[in-house]
């Protein structure tokens, strides 16, 4: 789920993450560490001579009162520069769901990339890590953090998962360290998307 109206950026250049965006945009120091090191409470565009602009969105359900409680051993802003160095995939559509439909993003509209999940680990798969939960929330008893809460592919406890959380909700997110630069090679297709109902359809691999 990206901002709407960014596909043509993400099939030329992919899907980066805020680090890896505020690097192709050469943003200085001080406005880098306010977006890379603190929580974005609104949506932040930057500016480029020869790439235009680009959004990188808010962090609205990190609440930092309670990420402080929630963090082990890191400090908020270590955190927050974990979070901005990975790029994150929903892994059913029923999570998707749920933050199209949220309060902050229900009326907006959304750009909506759909992958081939076995080629995207294929290609990536030593940059790739899995979560147990959604490492980009405070909301609703959130749970103790670290780096460690995300895994290799073959070090996730699959099975221990799926016996308390069921095959649908053993794993949260899919996460690719840094950027996805071959997305066109791994899409499946990218709608433009309101809550649950497809506006149109930007683009669908041949």
């Amino acid at each position: 789920m990206a901002e709407a109206g960014t596909w043509p950026s993400i099939s030329k250049h992919g899907l980066l993450s805020t680090t890896a965006l505020l690097d192709l945009f050469q943003v200085d120091p001080p406005q880098r560490r306010k977006i890379e090191s603190m929580r974005r409470p609104e949506s932040v565009t930057i500016e480029h001579p020869k790439y235009g602009s680009a959004v990188i969105r808010d962090q609205k359900p990190l609440r930092e009162s309670a990420l402080r409680k929630c963090l082990n051993n890191l400090k908020p802003s270590q955190w927050y520069e974990i979070l901005n160095r990975k790029t994150f995939f929903w892994l059913t559509p029923e999570r998707l769901s749920t933050l199209l439909n949220a309060r902050a993003y229900r009326n907006k509209d959304h750009c909506v990339i759909t992958v081939d999940t076995r080629a995207l680990i294929e290609r990536h798969e030593d940059r790739i890590t899995l979560c147990p939960i959604n490492s980009g929330s405070t909301l609703y008893n959130p749970p103790v953090r670290d780096e460690s809460t995300f895994y290799k592919v073959a070090d996730y406890p699959f099975s221990e998962r799926k016996k308390t959380r069921g095959k649908q909700g053993a794993v949260a997110e899919l996460v690719v360290d840094y950027s996805v630069s071959d997305m066109c090679e791994v899409a499946i297709s990218a709608e433009h998307r309101k809550r649950d109902t497809c506006l149109e359809v930007i683009w669908k691999k041949a």
